[in-house]
């Protein structure tokens, strides 16, 4: 039997802001998402690639963006719209409900949570790069929110650095259909090595024996 393309060893799992305030019904972001990751069934994937992860021996890392503070980008010269209307709402807010994870996609003993990420890539000015060459990673599969923001800035920025890089379609949403699919069948495939369906994905994750 061939050997799986997502070896345990140099493969990682990049979890993109499991807040609550994206993924709970209560949160502040789900409302916009919700539509969406019901259609794709967001939840549902999420939770079966997570627990296949697990299984494969293939190492988490959890990629959050920056909890929300009063006053963030209040000196700030050059914020984003986004920054600024995240801000005006105080999504993933520090200490409320909202910014913490989703009790389910918690980290674990062994994952990897980098240092929060104030725009939308998880590298920039953050440790995930170092941490990724430090356990011997080569291979990035993405899941999490959202697939034309945070999802896209991530990877494209993990092709730049030189990794190979998977995006998953249905373990991620958008505020719409239309963004969605401008991830995956417009942007995506100008710089994505591979974009799988969670059933694709697990196809091709490694086995791993009761012995290991």
């Amino acid at each position: 039997m061939p050997e799986a393309p997502y070896a345990a060893d140099e493969t990682a799992l990049l979890f993109i802001d499991p807040y609550n305030d994206f993924l709970s019904e209560g949160g502040k972001m789900w409302p916009l998402v919700k539509t969406v990751a019901e259609e794709v069934g967001l939840l549902a994937n999420l939770r079966t690639i997570m627990a296949a992860v697990r299984r494969s021996g293939i190492q988490v890392f959890i990629v959050p963006h920056h909890r929300s503070e009063p006053g963030d980008f209040a000196c700030w010269h050059h914020a984003t719209p986004y920054q600024k209307q995240s801000a005006a709402v105080q999504v993933f807010a520090r200490g409320e409900w909202g910014g913490e994870w989703r009790p389910e996609f918690a980290p674990q003993a062994g994952d990897v949570v980098v240092k929060e990420h104030w725009g939308s890539s998880g590298f920039a000015n953050t440790d995930l790069d170092m941490q990724l060459k430090q356990h011997g990673i080569r291979r990035l599969v993405l899941i999490g929110l959202l697939a034309n923001t945070c999802i896209e800035t991530t990877a494209k920025f993990g092709v730049e650095l030189g990794y190979h890089v998977t995006l998953v379609r249905d373990a991620t949403a958008a505020f719409s259909q239309d963004r969605m699919h401008a991830a995956h069948e417009l942007n995506g495939p100008t710089y994505a090595h591979a974009i799988l369906t969670t059933m694709e994905l697990l196809a091709q994750l490694p086995s791993r024996s009761l012995a290991d």
